[in-house]
């Protein structure tokens, strides 16, 4: 991802130059080395590039050198989310070095007036989320008729979250609007139409002309019962280097809460975030994931991001995302700028045509993988195997098992149905449909309860004699 261009030869203004330096940076990453010579230039953009590439960099060094400290508000970055704005300013802060610009954030879930009184107290950057700039903006606290730059950070997950009527709200009321800059690591063309109603003739830049801008990540499917996702996900855990950390993503707020409450129980240090948690409480958990206070996040895809951290070394899809395009975010997690990441997504029966899907629409290059074994020098599971035929079940969650009972034994439906209620201390409606042949019988059992039939049928013995049960495919 890195290329031959130097940043020193660009000629940047030298507080520039020196906080580059600072950083320790002296290559520029493809997207910065496409993208800043065409911004500087006054051009506008649309960039694909991925989290962890340095696109912040792409817009932030022209936007910083355009912009003059004390002249008031001249550039607004809009961003989807509270953390990633954060992260993005934080960023440009860095950037900026001794330029002296005042850059504020603007986002909800925070003290309203004490923003305000911010801003009412000159600006000259803001980078803000669409609601709270709306907001700021109608109660007299931002003029958008000042700025001339825009720049719209994770444009495709903007518009997916359903923020373009804000976008172009906002848009509509920038009349000094000279320059717009859209990032994101995707671009479906109904993205790049909708971006059109607003910028002009801009310049497409892609780090990868014929196929998205993947990080430098393993990504490797684990196929895997959905009762035994918790022992996979322990077990990759297990493996994680003393300062590595990780992230996990769950679909939803509450496995979220689970997965938390579960590994913490495994002697995992983990904490959760989503978004029903408070600002504070966000702030504070990304902090100490910063810090290396805590190593593993078990995230939502909204609230991830804007976790913006090198060390993350393993990223764990608990849940195949609904969204095709949210895949390449999370993996982006990792692999960060020039460092190897390990992605692993857990496929069960339910999940397996969305994998499929993704894999196909973006050709990616994964691995089939069974979950990792135990490290060295351990010999317990953090989370105990459990005996899963969930994946084989029907639609209504019952498998078939082929027992050596020939129709010559004369066993009942009825006898054998009671025997397995008494013995499995289960409900009736567990055992399902009984099919009796010359040399076996069939018997349908709910999968909650397969493996424990399977079990007593072994070693108990039904009729005065132990059986050999299989599962049928």
């Amino acid at each position: 991802m890195f290329t031959t261009t130097k940043f020193s030869t660009w000629d940047l203004p030298a507080h520039i130059q020196s906080a580059i330096d600072g950083l320790g940076w002296e290559f520029a990453t493809e997207v910065q080395r496409d993208t800043v010579p065409l911004a500087r230039r006054g051009r506008d953009v649309i960039g694909q590039a991925r989290t962890g590439s340095g696109k912040t960099a792409a817009f932030g060094l022209p936007m910083i050198e355009r912009a003059t400290p004390g002249e008031g508000l001249q550039a607004l970055v809009l961003a989807p989310t509270r953390e990633l704005a954060v992260q993005v300013a934080e960023e440009l802060e860095s950037l900026q070095g001794k330029t002296g610009l005042r850059m504020q954030t603007v986002y909800g879930g925070t003290d309203l007036e004490k923003q305000a009184k911010q801003l009412d107290a000159g600006v000259d950057v803001i980078v803000g989320t669409p609601g709270r700039v709306m907001d700021m903006s109608e109660r007299g606290h931002i003029d958008l008729t000042k700025p001339t730059m825009f720049i719209l950070d994770e444009a495709d997950r903007m518009l997916d979250m359903g923020f373009f009527p804000d976008i172009l709200w906002v848009l509509e009321r920038m009349s000094a609007r000279e320059q717009t800059l859209l990032f994101s690591a995707t671009f479906p063309q109904e993205i790049v139409n909708a971006a059109s109603e607003f910028m002009r003739d801009p310049e497409f830049v892609q780090t990868n002309e014929d196929e998205i801008d993947l990080p430098d990540v393993r990504m490797m499917l684990v196929h895997v019962g959905r009762s035994n996702k918790l022992w996979a996900t322990a077990r990759i855990l297990s493996h994680l280097e003393e300062d590595g950390q990780a992230i996990i993503f769950a679909n939803t707020k509450r496995m979220v809460d689970l997965l938390v409450t579960r590994l913490e129980k495994a002697k995992f240090d983990v904490d959760g975030l989503h978004g029903d948690l408070s600002q504070n409480q966000r702030e504070r958990i990304l902090g100490r994931f910063r810090e290396g206070e805590v190593g593993i996040i078990v995230a939502t895809d909204v609230a991830a991001r804007g976790i913006d951290v090198d060390t993350v070394t393993q990223v764990i899809n608990y849940d195949v995302p609904n969204d095709m395009d949210a895949f390449i975010h999370r993996i982006g997690r990792t692999g960060r700028i020039g460092r190897t990441g390990m992605a692993w997504t857990l496929v069960d029966r339910t999940s397996g045509q969305q994998m499929q899907n993704i894999v196909a629409t973006y050709d990616l290059p994964v691995e089939d993988a069974e979950a990792p074994g135990l490290p060295e020098g351990v010999d317990r599971d953090p989370v105990q195997f459990r005996e899963d035929l969930s994946d084989a079940a029907d639609p209504f969650g019952f498998v078939t098992l082929r027992v050596d009972i020939p129709s010559s034994e004369g066993l009942s439906k009825a006898d054998l149905t009671d025997w397995l209620v008494a013995t499995l201390a289960c409900d009736p409606l567990a055992v399902g449909r009984i099919v009796q042949s010359d040399a076996h019988l069939e018997l349908g059992m709910h999968s909650s309860v397969a493996a424990k039939a399977m079990k007593a049928l072994s070693k108990e013995g039904v009729a005065g004699a132990a059986r050999t049960a299989e599962l049928v495919l």
